[in-house]
This record gives structure tokens, sequence and C-alpha cells, in this order.
């Protein structure tokens, strides 16, 4: 098992130094949130800003140690991996709406850091990338598509030589350039969206894990010390949720992602690797992808692409994996390596909605390794459930998803297949 408390990048250059008190004590609040990650921080401001500010979130750990502050940081279009595979709960004009939505993301973060003067390093600039001729194909369709939904930002596709005006590397023959995306220092983010979370009246609560529920009229969450009582319960845990809550874990099954970051590298080699100082990811079904930060490092990620497994050495695969892109990197020094793991859902589509028969527990899980852009939207859109409702809300509360069996007894049996199968299907969609 991978440690999660190794240091992270984003630990490393975390610019709030903010902390949060134990629950010692038995409160009462409108609505408690459990899991202090973007999906309980942004669902608790989105709250606030309409003036729900009786909110109380409750954090096992510390803000940010989960799928928050273990990724790329890509601030990247879409939701889930492959709309076609909730065409069967939405129909075709749902499918429309939930795209028109998936490109709000970039927007809601940007808006957010300029209203509270977050210091998050954002940054514009995203490159999709293609390997082949069916990925050329695949991202001259997007281009078409996000200008339709897009028209502000500048988004263009690029073939053979220019593909190097963005993209530092031979690997790839197309891409796809979108300058509404960027990268974002994604704890920094989650940390100064918290500081205006408090601002707004609410409270946070580290190293407090919820032990137990009560469910009815009035939510009681015990916690080793405290207690809360509220009208709403928000499940915002993903891939820590634990099993506390089974109907939720039923629904989700963990898989790993490993991130790795080089020695500071200097203004001309950041400028070829990147002349926009952007992120970049390529289409495949299971990605590599990666971005400059603002300190002049390289931050490479990805997931084991057929066979689930974590590696021993994740400097080292990672390395290998950062090298078939960028082969003029290998005397770069690797400084850090880490990981963690992802809830993913059988469709790979997030989920929000309510607990059967318990129209007062609401949850959000199973971004399925995209998280970092689609929680702001997802939240954005929940918190129109847990207030009045909205249209948004009862689209994306209509997809269906699966229970998983067997996750307890055959989780890397089962990724794996999911994984193959999830490869093969990239032949069929212009994705590998």
């Amino acid at each position: 098992m991978i440690s999660t408390e190794s240091p992270t990048y984003y630990t490393a250059t975390r610019k709030y130094n903010l902390s949060f008190p134990t629950l010692d004590h038995d409160i009462e609040a409108d609505v408690v949130v459990i899991g202090g990650g973007f999906s309980g921080i942004n669902t608790a401001l989105e709250l606030a800003e309409q003036g729900v500010t009786n909110t109380v979130v409750l954090e096992a750990r510390h803000l940010g140690y989960g799928g928050t502050g273990r990724n790329g940081g890509q601030i990247m279009a879409g939701i889930g991996h492959d709309l076609e595979k909730i065409r069967s709960s939405v129909g075709e004009q749902g499918l429309k709406q939930i795209f028109e939505i998936s490109e709000l993301g970039a927007g809601i973060i940007k808006a957010r850091i300029d209203r509270y003067a977050i210091d998050a390093d954002f940054c514009h600039g995203y490159g999709y990338l293609g390997f082949n001729e069916r990925q050329a194909r695949t991202l001259r369709q997007w281009e078409k598509d996000f200008k339709a939904i897009n028209p502000r930002d500048e988004i263009r596709f690029l073939g053979g030589s220019e593909v190097k005006q963005i993209i530092g590397s031979d690997a790839y023959g197309s891409a796809l350039l979108h300058m509404g995306g960027g990268h974002v220092h994604s704890l920094n983010l989650l940390l100064g969206e918290a500081q205006a979370l408090v601002g707004h009246g609410a409270r946070i609560f580290e190293h407090s894990p919820a032990l137990q529920v009560t469910y009815g009229e009035r939510i009681t969450v015990r916690t080793g010390r405290g207690s809360v009582r509220a009208s709403k319960l928000l499940w915002a845990c993903d891939s820590f949720l634990d099993k506390l809550e089974p109907e939720l874990h039923a629904r989700t099954i963990n898989t790993y992602a490993f991130q790795m970051m080089t020695e500071p590298l200097p203004d001309e080699l950041i400028q070829r690797i990147s002349p926009i100082r952007g992120a970049y990811s390529d289409i495949r079904p299971v990605i590599d992808y990666f971005r400059v930060t603002r300190e002049n490092r390289l931050l490479f990620g990805a997931a084991t692409p057929f066979i689930e497994r974590i590696p021993m050495d994740l400097k080292a695969w990672n390395r290998a994996l950062m090298l078939k892109i960028f082969p003029y990197l290998k005397n770069v020094r690797i400084d850090l390596a880490w990981g963690g793991p992802m809830a993913t859902s059988a469709n790979l589509f997030p989920q929000i909605g309510t607990l059967s028969g318990r129209p007062n527990a609401f949850y959000v899980q199973g971004y399925s390794g995209f998280g970092v852009t689609p929680s702001h939207i997802i939240c954005k859109v929940l918190a129109e459930g847990m207030l009045e409702g909205s249209a948004r809300y009862q689209l994306l509360r209509s997809v269906k998803h699966a229970r998983i069996f067997g996750k307890d007894h055959f989780r890397p049996l089962l990724l794996t297949a999911g994984k193959t199968v999830h490869q093969l299907s990239g032949f069929f969609n212009g994705r590998r």
C-alpha cells in the first residue's frame, strides 16, 4: 500500500498556514459536511455565498489530505471520461446540456480566485495531445465542439511541425490548444477557498473523523470527542469513505494515480518543454499528464494503463514515462514522487444525489481521476440541489450508477479488467 503520509509538491509549496481545531463538543448546524477536499469545501462555499453560513465541515485528517492534494493541478474541459457512457440515462438533449455545463469549470475557478484574492498560481494554457491519426481526427472534432460552446478563448488544432509551438516533444503528431484551460496549485486553491468559507462564518474542524451517522429529520454525526446535529448532511469523502456509508461504498472502487516532480529547471529548458508554460495530457483512455510549475519544475503524472498495481519505485516508474516524452531530460533529478487513491465509478462519471429514502442526506463522489475542474462544476450544481433544486441538479442526479460487486475482495482484478476494456474501447472512439 502506498504511503499517504509522504510529502508532495503541494504540501512542500503551500502558502496558507491554516489549521483548524478538533471538534471536542456537541454543536448544532444547518448543514454538516463530511470531507475537507474540493467537494466538501466548495459545496459549503457555494451554500455560504447563497446565505447558508451555519455550516460545519468535518475533516478526518487535514484539509486537502485526499485527492485534492494529490493531483496534476490540470484545469481542463469536461466532466467524466466519455459522455457516451451516460447517454442512456440522460438522452440526447441531456447529453448536450451536460457538455455545455462541462465547459464552465475554468471560469468558476478563475472567478473564485479573483473574488477572494486566492494565491494559487493560476496559469492559462492547455494542450490536448495526440500520437496518431485516429487521435488527430478526434482532436479536430473536439476543436469544433469546444468552439461551439466557447467562442471567447483561443482554441485551435495543431498538426505536424505546428505542435512544437506549444510542446517540446517529438512524441506527438497533433495537439489541440485550449487557452481557456491551464493549471493551478490545487492545495493553495483549496486553502484559499477554505479561508473564504470561514470568512462567511462557517466552521471547519480537522482531525475530526466521522465515526457514526444517525439519520432522521435532524442528522447527527459523531466524532471521537464531539458531535454535529444538522438539518442536512453532505457525504464528500470520495476515495476516503472507508465503508462509512454502505450505499455509497458499493458504487465506487479505488484505483491509484502517481505523480512526480523534477528539480528546478533553467528558463531555457522550461521554454523548450512548454513554450506556453501550460498543462498537457494525451487523450488515451488512461492518460499521461504534466505541467510546468511556478518554480520551473516539471510535474508529471500517470496511472498504470492496464494492470492495476502500485509501482515499487514511484520516482523510477514516473521518470521512465517522462523520458518517453522528453528524452532530453535524462540527466534531470527527480525531487519528489507521491500518489494516492481515487474513487472510480463504473461509468467514469461523478455521482451526486441523495441516499435512498433520506432526502436530507446528500452525496458527491466518483470523479474517476478528473476532479480538480469538475469538482467546481459539480459542487455548484450540488449546492443548487441542496437549496431550492434546479434543472441542472435533476439532470446530473438522473445519471444511473451501478454497484460494483466483489470490489472488497477482487479490487486489483476488477480494475485490471476495467482498464483493459477501457483501453480497447479507445480504438473505437478515436482515443488510442
